[in-house]
């Protein structure tokens, strides 16, 4: 199992939170970039992607909305979407 940090998403132009993001992305491995589709395909076969609030470690999960799966933090206080927050992935 590999667990891979997030430091940027892509967003998409929907206005819907549920589906705002396109794609995340971060610096390990010298630097990657998925799709959503893809993270959730990842978290649902052992792998796991988190965030870093605070200088604390939160977790990424599914959720569904309406029988669609999104990628979201798990609830730990702080920034209602913490994914939502991050900085935008460079081109």
């Amino acid at each position: 199992m590999t667990k891979w940090r997030i430091t940027c998403i892509v967003k998409t132009d929907r206005m819907n939170p549920h589906e705002r993001i396109k794609s995340i992305g971060g610096k390990d491995a010298g630097g990657w970039q998925i799709s959503v589709a893809s993270a959730i395909s990842e978290i649902r076969n052992g792998n796991s992607f988190y965030v870093i609030v605070d200088g604390k470690e939160v977790d990424v999960i599914i959720a569904e909305h309406l029988g669609h799966p999104y990628i979201k933090t798990r609830a730990d206080g702080f920034h209602p979407n913490n994914l939502l927050a991050l900085p935008a992935c460079p081109r």
